[in-house]
């Protein structure tokens, strides 16, 4: 090569060095519209009954979190959790106690949320 062919490569006049393009951000892991509506519906008996008293949602990459309290300086009552990369597996949704203990998972979260619901007594 001579001075000429080095100088014009020195200028980026020789091969041209394309970026490797960055990786697209994994989006976050959220609750649907019908979903929200499922678990605010719960929400909203659970307050009106006086047994909730404030919420939390945290999405993240893998999982959306909605976490209930009794107070709001305490820890969460429970956590109500979608993970799509168990939806094949055990099911996307669980809910699970202050303690860590998964009290129901499955793939319909209608079902799992009716491990939350309050015992109803009918009486004759």
């Amino acid at each position: 090569m001579n001075e000429g062919e080095q100088a014009e490569m020195m200028r980026g006049g020789g091969a041209h060095i394309v970026p490797f393009p960055a990786a697209a951000p994994k989006a976050e892991v959220t609750f649907n519209r019908d979903e929200l509506r499922q678990i605010l519906n719960l929400y909203g008996r659970m307050v009106a009954e006086g047994e909730w008293r404030d919420y939390a949602m945290d999405f993240e990459r893998e999982r959306a979190v909605f976490s209930v309290f009794r107070r709001s300086s305490e820890m969460p009552l429970y956590r109500i959790v979608k993970e799509p990369a168990l939806a094949r597996r055990q099911g996307a949704y669980s809910v699970i106690a202050a303690g860590g203990r998964i009290l129901k998972r499955g793939h319909e979260l209608d079902r799992v949320l009716r491990v939350l619901e309050p015992l109803r007594v009918v009486a004759n």
